[in-house]
């Protein structure tokens, strides 16, 4: 007990004696866990512009990635906690967690990530962990495509592993219904609200034909669009349809706005999982209301959620390593 009072006790004054806007810190148990702003800023001041350049370039050659390095981040914080355990390869005695469903053939940016760590180990090796990258990659997608910004916190180690199964049961499918979709944000320590926020990342990327192939069948009530119904309809019946890609947000795809939500209010939600917030739920509706009308407060409120699920489950000490390779565990 005297132990335990003592822990409490060092834990507590550790928090108070740091900067609140500079440091996130919070006691689990006997452990201290720490993210800090400009963590980098004296063993690897280029850390950030380096990420910030290659992410850069990656989507001012294809709009698409900015949407597909955001989903890495949020692959990533789903399973375990963020971790970079999304990157980890299969090996011949070793399952990741790339194959499964919600990730295979997918997931995608992997080559970026690549590229970014390579130069970072160049500059200052063994320094910035593959999780850092993640986080920061996705607030610097965010940023380039117009939306806000905000400071990363740093200081995720590595994992030593992944987990398959987790990745097939913890990721939101697109099929989910507003109560699957909470449970499974709460499920991680994500709240109602942050659920709503993070869904508005859906104004950015696409998706295959069979991942909202429910919507195609017209029975979908007076909440869809006829237009917008037949359009899919008639990309999805080409030949290879179920492969074929539709835009999330046909008005503004490579624009971070709140486009999101005014479409699902027109019936133009692309994934049965998105349009459910406006047909299944009168909270969740209201919500989507709020962030039609006012996109500052969406800005604001993903930017917080952001934050709170980019400070979920983080390894930190010898629970955790700084890959040299963010594909292979050192």
């Amino acid at each position: 007990m005297a132990k335990c009072l003592v822990l409490l006790f060092l834990c507590l004054v550790m928090v108070s004696i740091n900067v609140a806007n500079t440091m996130n810190e919070t006691c689990v148990g006997d452990i201290s866990i720490v993210l800090q702003i400009d963590l980098y800023k004296n063993s690897c001041p280029e850390a950030e512009s380096i990420i910030y350049s290659w992410v850069e370039n990656a989507v001012s050659q294809d709009s698409r990635m900015a949407a597909s390095l955001l989903r890495l981040h949020f692959h990533d914080c789903f399973v375990n906690g963020c971790d970079g355990s999304v990157l980890l390869d299969d090996t011949e005695d070793f399952t990741g967690e790339k194959n499964a469903l919600p990730n295979l053939n997918s997931l995608r940016g992997f080559e970026v990530i690549d590229a970014i760590k390579s130069e970072l180990e160049s500059v200052c090796p063994q320094t910035v962990s593959c999780a850092d990258i993640l986080a920061t990659a996705a607030r610097d997608s965010v940023v380039i495509s117009g939306g806000p910004s905000w400071e990363v916190e740093m200081g995720r180690k590595d994992s030593l592993g992944a987990s398959k199964e987790a990745a097939t049961n913890n990721i939101p499918g697109p099929n989910s219904t507003v109560p699957m979709l909470v449970a499974k944000f709460q499920n991680v320590g994500l709240s109602f609200n942050d659920m709503i926020a993070l869904s508005g990342a859906h104004t950015l990327g696409m998706a295959r034909c069979s991942t909202f192939s429910s919507r195609l069948q017209g029975s979908n009530g007076p909440d869809i669009d006829l237009d917008f119904l037949q359009n899919l309809q008639q990309l999805c019946s080409q030949t290879d349809g179920n492969s074929r890609l539709a835009r999330l947000d046909l008005v503004s795809p490579a624009t971070f706005d709140n486009q999101y939500y005014i479409n699902l209010l027109s019936g133009e939600g692309l994934l049965p999982s998105d349009q459910a917030l406006v047909t299944d739920d009168y909270q969740t509706r209201q919500l989507v209301l709020s962030y039609a009308e006012d996109p500052l407060a969406f800005f604001e409120d993903f930017k917080n959620s952001m934050l709170k699920m980019g400070s979920l489950g983080v390894l930190t000490g010898t629970d955790g390593q700084i890959r040299g390779n963010c594909r292979v565990v050192n």
